[in-house]
């Protein structure tokens, strides 16, 4: 071959790198590759050249498989050391394995990553960490050893892997898991063993919800997270080991140290509580003067608002129980429990220290049991006072007003009686509990509202003043809005028609409960439930619970002209009426029903729309019709 078709040669194959050169500068991927050679062809290029073009191809794309390769080991690199820079700074166990879980799924691109760990007490292991999972049953499943793929894994102490689950029999099926699995659609998992020294403590898990097997490089992979996380927990284990030694020799040196003081403050509390009990205090008060011993701050907590479980066993062992940072002696009295202290900033309490907090809790429930005598004697005294007014008619004005005076209720200013009642389950406790605790938010509702209150049939009664501008409808959703939030459930309100005068007319007490009675059962048949209203929120049905019902003025209004045009022409209007409606307003079926012919029933019917107005055959003012027409005929018939 001469020099210079050597040399031709040679061109063509530096000519031959560029086009790939510029692929592998931009990241362009496989596929394009081909983009070249095809070209080359297309335009018949020399073979030479095409040859070129194809081994410069295999050469670029053996390099772009070494720089993917590179960057994918950088990747998994670069996600170990930041998981093992987060080691080095382990604060929080649950949030490091959760980033372990992480990047295991995301460098290995499944749809789940999950960690279980070992249970020493039940000889099993558990969900602890889960990424990409979103079956509940699934997050709760617990492996027995040999158990599933985990179980396997944890038994062995070896990685194991399966292209599809269900069809492997490698492992032990079980009826929970595999149900577990078929719920978050698991098809290929990869588990490895996370172990400390020869112990397997857990296993990681990478999955995926469609066929697929995992390779060498992926498996070792995640070995090297599992490792990382092992480490991270047995350094949060040997963490707490010594944290939990440190606490008890520093609770130690400080019994030590301030055992003198701490009987001095014992008997310092004991005298403040005294004193507090000799002149009346408070819950606070017995709360501030605690805080001041214990150096700490004392509160108390209602039993809403109180840590459930502290207060539970505080309540069941009698004492003061730690919870966090913090310490719950429970408030209880004859078996009810009444609330809590909390004694916050003192984790590491002295002996004597909780016996002061636990007899500050117990001179609380004393004071809270006296405020709640004194506050169900004013309650009894109001319901009397009420009761009086439902049951009696005949009471001395001036005898009824000292009375109201006292509870500082003004009976001259215009009242809403209120009747109020709540749905409760069909359990007895239940109910019987739901009701005190809306005779007691009613109660507090009268006394802070210059009103009065009385359990009544089942629900509770309220006589509360009217405000200015404000409407019987106004107060009964008012009302059903505060009860209900009182007691955490939907409260009925039905309200009577404004009162006056009622220490000259006591027995429009009963007339105005009996009408919120109705209104009560009013709203309920109409599904209204846990609302409030008055007779007149309902229309034309007001006439039914009113206790003044207008029957005549309620005929009158709807069908008067229909009426006297009958009786001033003789025309049976009102008969074609009755028909009408009876016919399903039809005008054929009425010509039929009343023998005539059907243009006569039309142009009455015209002569019906010209009195009453062109909407009379919309719903509302069909209703309001029937309703009339019924009342005229029961009292035409009652005058004959």
């Amino acid at each position: 071959m001469s020099r210079d078709h050597v040399q031709s040669a040679e061109r063509s194959a530096d000519n031959a790198e560029t086009p790939f050169l510029h692929l592998l500068a931009r990241g362009a991927p496989a596929e394009a590759y081909e983009q070249p050679v095809l070209l080359a062809r297309a335009e018949s290029c020399p073979a030479a050249r095409v040859a070129a073009l194809e081994e410069a191809k295999l050469l670029a794309l053996r390099v772009r498989s070494e720089m993917e390769g590179r960057r994918r080991r950088e990747a998994e690199l670069s996600a170990l050391f930041e998981t093992a820079h987060d080691l080095a700074g382990l604060r929080d166990l649950d949030a490091v394995l959760r980033a372990i879980v992480q990047r295991a799924r995301s460098l290995l691109g499944t749809d789940v990553a999950y960690l279980s760990l070992h249970d020493e007490a039940e000889g099993d292991t558990y969900m602890r960490v889960t990424e990409g999972s979103v079956a509940a049953r699934f997050q709760q499943l617990r492996l027995g050893m040999g158990e599933g793929l985990g179980g396997l894994v944890a038994q062995t102490a070896r990685p194991y892997v399966t292209d599809d689950y269900f069809k492997d029999d490698r492992f032990q099926h079980t009826r929970a898991i595999d149900a577990g699995v078929r719920d978050e659609g698991l098809v290929a998992i990869l588990g490895v063993p996370l172990m400390i020294g020869r112990h397997v403590i857990g296993v990681l898990f990478a999955a995926d919800r469609r066929a697929r097997v995992f390779e060498r490089e992926q498996i070792a992979l995640l070995g090297s997270f599992a490792a990382l996380a092992a480490a991270a927990i047995d350094t949060a284990n040997r963490l707490l080991e010594t944290r939990s030694a440190l606490d008890r020799l520093g609770r130690a040196n400080e019994i030590i140290r301030d055992r003198s003081g701490v009987i001095e403050r014992a008997s310092d509390v004991h005298d403040r509580l005294a004193e507090l009990v000799l002149r009346g205090g408070g819950v606070h008060d017995v709360a501030a003067a605690v805080s001041e011993v214990l150096d700490g701050t004392v509160e108390f907590a209602g039993t809403d608002t109180a840590p459930g479980a502290a207060l539970q066993t505080s309540r069941a062992e009698g004492h003061a129980v730690r919870h966090g940072q913090d310490w719950v002696a429970a408030v209880a009295a004859g078996g009810e429990l009444l609330g809590a202290l909390v004694l916050g900033g003192q984790p590491g309490l002295d002996p004597v220290d909780q016996r002061t907090l636990e007899r500050a809790a117990m001179v609380t429930s004393l004071l809270l049991l006296a405020r709640r005598s004194a506050a169900e004697a004013e309650q009894r005294v109001r319901g009397e006072l009420l009761d009086d007014l439902l049951d009696a008619r005949d009471r001395d004005p001036r005898l009824l007003r000292e009375r109201a005076t006292r509870l500082h209720a003004d009976l001259d200013a215009v009242h809403v009686v209120l009747a109020a009642r709540l749905d409760t389950a069909a359990d007895a406790d239940r109910e019987a509990d739901a009701r005190r605790r809306l005779w007691s938010a009613a109660s507090h509702l009268a006394a802070t509202g210059h009103g009065l209150a009385a359990a009544r049939d089942g629900g509770t009664v309220l006589l509360l003043p009217l405000g200015p501008d404000e409407t019987a409808t106004d107060l009964a959703r008012r009302t059903a809005g505060q009860l209900g939030t009182a007691v955490h459930e939907a409260v009925t309100v039905g309200a009577s028609a404004p009162l006056e005068g009622l220490v000259a007319h006591p027995e429009a007490v009963a007339a105005a409960y009996a009408e919120g009675q109705r209104c009560l059962e009013a709203l309920r048949l109409l599904g209204r439930a846990g609302g409030g209203a008055a007779a007149e929120d309902f229309g034309f049905l007001g006439l039914l619970l009113a206790g003044d019902r207008d029957i005549p003025g309620f005929v009158d209004r709807t069908i008067g002209q229909v009426v006297a045009y009958d009786q001033q022409r003789g025309t049976d209007l009102l008969r074609t009426l009755d028909a009408y409606f009876a016919c399903g307003m039809s005008p054929a079926r009425t010509k039929d029903d009343l023998h005539v012919h059907v243009n006569t029933v039309a142009q009455r019917l015209e002569r019906v729309g010209r009195l009453l107005g062109e909407d009379w055959q919309s719903p509302a003012r069909v209703l309001e019709i029937q309703l009339a027409l019924r009342l005229h005929r029961l009292s035409t018939a009652a005058r004959h």
